[in-house]
C-alpha cells in the first residue's frame, strides 16, 4: 500500500486539476492548497483554502513531512523565490519546480540544453526586470547552483485545460468568451505563420506523475510537452471548426494597444515567445516516463474534447480587453 503524501501548491490550476487524479490513481495521499472553495469526497484527497505563499502557513504545513511537493506557484522575482526554495528542499524528499519553455531564446527545436533568453544578448527593447522568462531562468539557476539534490525542474510549453485555452497571447477569457458570444477576435498578424506548441494538460500531468519520487529525475530538467507543432493560423482553424471562431488580424501595435494598452509584458510575450517558432524536443521526458509521442493527445482532438461542453457561464469574461476589442471592431463595422 502506498502511504506517501504529496503536497500540491496551486491545486486548482490548469495542470493540477489533471495531476491530482493521476497521483490518486498511483495511491498517493494528496493535499492541495488553493484559494478556491473546493471540497473532496475522496479520503485520500484534502483541499486547504489558503495562500500557499504565506510563509507562516507554509512552515506549519511542511511540518506534515510530505514526501514530495509540486509547486505551481509563481514567484515573480528571484529575490522572492529565495525566501522559499530552501524551505521546500529541506522539508521534503522531492521538490518539483515549475519553470516554462518561455525561458528559451529563438533556438528551435528546443531541447533542455537550448539557449535561454537569460544567456543571450537581448534586443534593446527587451526589459529584463520582472520579465517572466528571465526570473524563471534565474530561479532555475538558484536551484542548480545550490548544494541540494532533491529537486526537478520542469518546463511546460503552452498548456490547455478545462477552462484554459490560448490563441497567441490571448486566453480563454477573450478567445472562448467571444467565440461563445459570436464576437470576432482580433489577433496579431505577425504571429500567425509562427510554429506553436500546445500540450493537453492531461498529458503533462502524466509526465509529472512519472517523475515524482523518481531518483533518476533528481537535479534534472525536463521539457514536459508534446512535440506536435503547428502555426497559430492552423490553431485558429481548429477553433473555427469546433467553436465557430471568427477573427481578423492586425499589426502588432494595434493588437497590443487593444489587449494591454501597450504594456511591456504583453509586447515581450508576443515578440519573444509567440513570434518565435516554438518546436519542442520532448525526448528526455518521454524516455524517463516510458511514454511515446503517439500516446499524447493530438491538439485537434484535445481542443475538441475540452471545448465540446464549455458554456458561457464556465469562462470568465475579461471586461477590459473585450470592451477595447469591441470598440476597435465597431469602428470598422465588424461584430
Amino acid at each position: 500500500m502506498n502511504d506517501k503524501k504529496i503536497l500540491v501548491l496551486g491545486a486548482t490550476g490548469a495542470m493540477a486539476v489533471y495531476l491530482i487524479p493521476q497521483l490518486l490513481d498511483k495511491g498517493y495521499a494528496v493535499v492541495g492548497v488553493t484559494l478556491d472553495d473546493v471540497t473532496s469526497n475522496n479520503e485520500k484527497l484534502t483541499y486547504i483554502k489558503a495562500d500557499a505563499k504565506e510563509l507562516t502557513f507554509l512552515r506549519k504545513q511542511l511540518e506534515q513531512n510530505y514526501d514530495a511537493i509540486v509547486d505551481f506557484m509563481i514567484y515573480n522575482s528571484v529575490e522572492l523565490f529565495k525566501q522559499y526554495y530552501k524551505l521546500f528542499l529541506e522539508n521534503t524528499k522531492h521538490y518539483i519546480y515549475l519553470s516554462t519553455y518561455r525561458i528559451y531564446a529563438d533556438d528551435s527545436p528546443l531541447s533542455e540544453t537550448s539557449k535561454r533568453l537569460l544567456d543571450v544578448e537581448k534586443p534593446k527593447d527587451f526589459v529584463t526586470e520582472f520579465e517572466y522568462s528571465i526570473y524563471k531562468a534565474e530561479e532555475e539557476d538558484l536551484l542548480n547552483s545550490s548544494s541540494y539534490e532533491n529537486y526537478t525542474i520542469v518546463r511546460p510549453a503552452i498548456t490547455y485545460s478545462k477552462k484554459r485555452f490560448q490563441l497567441t497571447i490571448l486566453e480563454a477569457d477573450v478567445v472562448v468568451s467571444r467565440m461563445l458570444r459570436g464576437k470576432t477576435v482580433v489577433l496579431p498578424e505577425s504571429a500567425m505563420k509562427k510554429q506553436a506548441t500546445m500540450s493537453w494538460a492531461g498529458d503533462v500531468a502524466k509526465m509529472l506523475s512519472s517523475i515524482i519520487l523518481n531518483p533518476e529525475a533528481f537535479r534534472q530538467t525536463y521539457n514536459v510537452s508534446t512535440s506536435e507543432h503547428m502555426t497559430w493560423k492552423e490553431v485558429a482553424k481548429i477553433y473555427q471548426e469546433f467553436g465557430n471562431l471568427k477573427y481578423i488580424t492586425v499589426d502588432d501595435e494595434t493588437f497590443l494597444d487593444i489587449v494591454a494598452e501597450g504594456a511591456t509584458y504583453a509586447k515581450q510575450q508576443l515578440l519573444y515567445d509567440r513570434c518565435f517558432d516554438r518546436i519542442v524536443d520532448n525526448s528526455k521526458i518521454l524516455s524517463i516516463s516510458g511514454m511515446k509521442q503517439e500516446d499524447l493527445m493530438p491538439l485537434k482532438e484535445g481542443l475538441r474534447r475540452e471545448l465540446e461542453n464549455i458554456t458561457i457561464d464556465d469562462i470568465r469574461y475579461n471586461t477590459n480587453i473585450n470592451e477595447r476589442m469591441d470598440k476597435y471592431l465597431e469602428k470598422y463595422g465588424v461584430k
